[in-house]
This record gives structure tokens, sequence and C-alpha cells, in this order.
């Protein structure tokens, strides 16, 4: 039986972690970029932001079905 800190279910959570702390990251440097008075480049940031914002609903929502479901 694998351990289950290497479960599918324990590895995806890990991703959606990871892609959570990006996201932060990237909104820090937007923050910067902006204040340095590149509004364009914080837009365009901003816009991929938003995309990652809504991903990261739809993994969470994977993940809880997941865990429903069981041992993976």
């Amino acid at each position: 039986m694998p351990s289950p800190e290497y479960s599918l279910t324990d590895t995806l959570e890990r991703i959606y972690e990871n892609q959570l702390a990006l996201e932060a990251s990237l909104m820090e440097l937007t923050l910067l970029v902006e204040k340095q008075g590149h509004a364009e480049v914080g837009d365009n940031v901003r816009g991929a932001l938003e995309v990652i914002g809504e991903d990261a609903g739809h993994i969470k929502q994977g993940l809880a079905r997941l865990k429903v479901q069981g041992p993976d």
C-alpha cells in the first residue's frame, strides 16, 4: 500500500497549495510593477490571476470530491 503522503489526493492537494502560493507571489510582484507605473502590465497579470483563481476553485471542488470517494 502506498504511503498516504504520496497518494493522488495528497499530491493534488500539494499542487493546489503551490498554485495558491504562486498566485500570492504574482500578486505581490504585480503590486510592485504597478507602483512603478506599469499599469498595463499589471492589468495583464491580473487577468491571468483571475483565471488562476477560477481554476483554483475548480481544483478545490475536485479535491473535495476525491476525498469523499475515499482512498485512491
